[in-house]
């Protein structure tokens, strides 16, 4: 053992350093430490070489018990919460190191004394020249801080080997002890088994002790750490909004520039130079008043939006002419765009009073755990295809339901029936491609998969104007057929089947098919398909939604098209979250509209007066300047009714959906039994259910697949129900109730179509030919 290099003790204020041997667990016992002793703390190392990034332990000498046990050995006690047996290697080192440490403690005592006065007599204010020395003061005591915490975590793991060691030794005298007859060496037994209890009973102790100091540092330290955290995240906030206010003036300058050089739209006009020239005062406070700058917008789109020149706010005869020259807009059209915001005869602006009040509330969602191990022991040894999957992961309503919620913002169909332009229809069509994915943001749950048969039918036609009907016309692969009609003039109609991927921390959702929309007054035909989906966390963490990707909105009549935009969700980006844009263009690629917001709150339209070939973007691709008008808004979400978190999240169409009606199908997603028991919160007798509709489905498509065969060994007129994919997979054997499979005219796409005859059978109530899959 070295000597310290101090001969006698040394102030506290001064290091004192040494060599000791410190009781670390009863596997290694006494080990050989370097200590050290500064500004009334005491420290540990392995060895001398790691005093520079590595410090094994600390205790403060303020709160601390020195206690002297033999010539040689000597105790450091932090009221139970650390303690530290220690063994010179001589006795005059010893009594070197208490003097050392008694004199440290009076010190400490003394100082911690002075500060808690200073403290209670002056307030605090924050630090001016001294900033940067208390960062590091701070920086210091939170790497002390973690380096103790380190070592705390590594004494509980220490204590978790011994007390498995001692006992499993316990365990192993006692059973022994059991076979051991009364004699001899019974005693010997009886003193192991006493012996090794005595150990269990140390570690064990240990082991609490450990766990208390632990807990004792996290909870001293847990509101400092939140202090600091929310101090960053102030500071990032702050950060971040210094650097929007930047973009915004990079994004000014740029404007000016532009319209000096690159946009001379007012030397095009002589009559307007002439009249700026005459009152150049005046009419600047005319730009001020009516010229709307707003904030340049760069999206993933590859575009930039900047407001237009100022002659396109004004609404002179001079200008109209100018611009109609420029830009080949007519009188009409602009009068529709004053009119599209707010239209007095659209559907919104109606009241119409309801024949029926629709219900505003279900039971509230049960708060129950999920028992992975009671899934999993009913799945051994069967398929994988045959796992019933429990109703907790459910929400009460079908994937054919989910479908209708489609039509939750009707309205924008409506209106666009309306529009006397095409382009202006195409906005409100893809409006409402946009606001159908808006009741998806906080829906974690996962629909009812539909039996194959399974039909749904939502008549709204005395209250909205339309009546909707989807059938489950497949189930290897599942597929949905969907169509509606509206008394206002439009039909949509749409196949959707879907495709997954499970990548690990998340699960993507491709739905597969087409959506088309017909109006009757324009004829125009117009087809689009929907975006990924995404769920993440699905392991670990909360579940959330995101939407990704890109659609074409198509006029088949016209050739106008709609490209939109849904941009994925990144930690690192500025934009806001779930962002949408999008161009509207004609057959020959000219910009007349631009769209943007969000697919979870709103959309707004502008038109385009001018674009420009702009500079190159970040990724060298040239971006497109356009010039708009002030943007209005398209769509708008309607708010969640109260206390949606505890109903699925559900919106008022939603909670309507399952609703009981008189008179539907007995093939109505209303009547299935599994999905009924879960909204009332019966979620055992839903997972009884469920599995037994389930069992039974299988149990029909096997006798299909058997007559199916039967058929196939027939000769070739006679198997006309064999129906086989392109690619050679099987498809269900099965012929849809309502629907037909045919190609479309304009499209040439292949799909089911609605084929006639639910509603009338409705009227007669003859379901006689309905199969029966409940």
């Amino acid at each position: 053992m070295s000597e310290p290099k101090a001969p006698t003790p040394t102030p506290a204020g001064d290091t004192y350093k040494g060599w000791l041997f410190k009781w670390t667990n009863y596997i290694k016992g006494y080990q050989r430490r370097w200590f050290v002793l500064s500004n009334g703390l005491l420290s540990y190392y392995r060895t001398q070489a790691e005093m520079g990034h590595t410090c094994r332990g600390t205790i403060n000498l303020a709160t601390a018990n020195i206690a002297v046990e033999d010539s040689c050995n000597f105790v450091i006690s932090n009221g139970g919460a650390q303690t530290y047996h220690l063994k010179a290697s001589s006795e005059v080192e010893r009594q070197r190191w208490i003097t050392a440490l008694e004199l440290a403690k009076a010190k400490a005592v003394r100082n911690q004394a002075e500060s808690d006065d200073s403290g209670d007599e002056c307030p605090t204010s924050p630090p001016t020249s001294g900033q940067g020395g208390g960062a590091r003061n701070s920086n210091s005591e939170v790497q002390s801080t973690l380096r103790t915490l380190g070592s705390k975590v590594e004494d509980l793991s220490t204590c978790n080997d011994l007390i498995a060691k001692h006992g499993s030794a316990l365990q192993r005298s006692l059973s022994e002890l059991e076979g051991v007859r009364l004699g001899g060496d019974t005693d010997g037994k009886i003193r192991q088994v006493t012996e090794r209890a005595t150990l269990f009973r140390i570690t064990s102790n240990a082991m609490i002790n450990a766990c208390r100091d632990f807990l004792a540092l996290a909870q001293a330290h847990s509101k400092r750490w939140q202090k600091a955290l929310h101090s960053e995240r102030d500071q990032r906030i702050r950060l971040e909004e210094t650097l929007e206010q930047l973009a915004k003036q990079h994004n000014h300058l740029e404007r000016a520039f532009r319209g000096a050089t690159v946009l001379p739209l007012s030397q095009s006009n002589p009559a307007l130079n002439s009249k700026s020239s005459g009152s150049a005062k005046g009419d600047a406070s005319d730009e001020d008043d009516e010229n709307e700058f707003f904030d340049a917008m760069e999206d993933p789109a590859g575009f930039i939006t900047v407001p237009a020149d100022p002659k396109y706010h004004r609404r002179s005869g001079s200008n109209i002419s100018g611009l109609s020259a420029e830009t080949g807009i007519d009188d009409q059209s602009l009068c529709d765009e004053q009119s599209l915001g707010s239209n007095p005869e659209s559907p919104q602006s109606l009241e119409v009073e309801p024949v029926r009040k629709r219900r505003t509330k279900i039971p509230d969602k049960p708060n129950y755990s999920l028992n992975l191990w009671s899934i999993m022991k009913n799945c051994i040894g069967k398929e994988l295809s045959k796992i019933p999957m429990p109703v907790n992961f459910n929400e009460p309503i079908s994937m054919l339901q989910r479908l209708s919620e489609d039509l939750e913002y009707y309205e924008l169909l409506d209106k666009a029936a309306k529009c006397q332009s095409s382009l202006e229809q195409l906005c409100y069509v893809a409006a409402f491609t946009v606001s159908s994915y808006s009741t998806t943001v906080h829906r974690t749950g996962k629909p009812f998969n539909p039996l194959l048969g399974e039909t749904y039918e939502l008549d709204r036609l005395r209250e909205s104007g339309y009546r909707s009907l989807c059938e489950q016309v497949s189930h290897h692969p599942p597929a949905a057929a969907h169509h509606a009609i509206s008394e206002r003039g439009w039909t949509l109609r749409q196949e959707i089947s879907l495709a997954s991927k499970f990548r690990g921390k998340y699960l993507s959702i491709m739905p597969l098919g087409s959506i088309q929309c017909m109006f009757e007054k324009s004829n125009n035909h117009y087809s689009w398909k929907k975006v990924t989906t995404t769920v993440h966390n699905i392991i670990v963490g909360k579940l959330w939604i995101d939407q990704s990707g890109e659609i074409d909105v198509v006029n088949h009549r016209t050739g106008d098209c709609c490209h939109l935009k849904f941009a994925p969700y990144s930690y690192f980006s500025r934009d806001v979250a779930r962002k949408v844009t999008g161009v509207v263009t004609d057959k020959e690629g000219k910009a007349h509209y631009v769209l943007s917001g969000t697919w979870d709150e709103k959309m707004e339209f502008s038109r385009v007066m001018q674009s420009n070939k702009g500079e190159n973007g970040t990724e060298g691709k040239q971006k497109t300047v356009y010039q708009t008008l002030k943007a209005k808004e398209l769509w708008k979400k309607n708010p969640l009714p109260e206390g949606a978190e505890t109903m699925y999240y559900f919106s008022s169409l939603a909670l309507t959906l399952n609703e009981s009606e008189e008179g539907v199908a007995p093939t109505d997603s209303r009547r299935r039994p599994d999905q009924q028991l879960m909204e009332a919160g019966r979620w055992e007798e839903a997972n009884a259910e469920k599995q037994r509709l389930e069992e039974k489905q299988r149990s029909v498509r096997r006798e299909r697949e058997r007559e199916a065969q039967r058929a196939a060994n027939l000769p070739e007129e006679g198997a006309e129900g064999v129906e086989v994919a392109e690619d050679g997979v099987h498809q269900d054997n099965y012929e849809a109730m309502w629907f037909e499979r045919t190609e479309d005219a304009v499209t040439g796409e292949s799909m089911h179509v609605y084929k006639g005859g639910y509603w009338e059978a409705k009227d007669h109530g003859n379901w006689g030919m309905c199969p029966d899959i409940y």
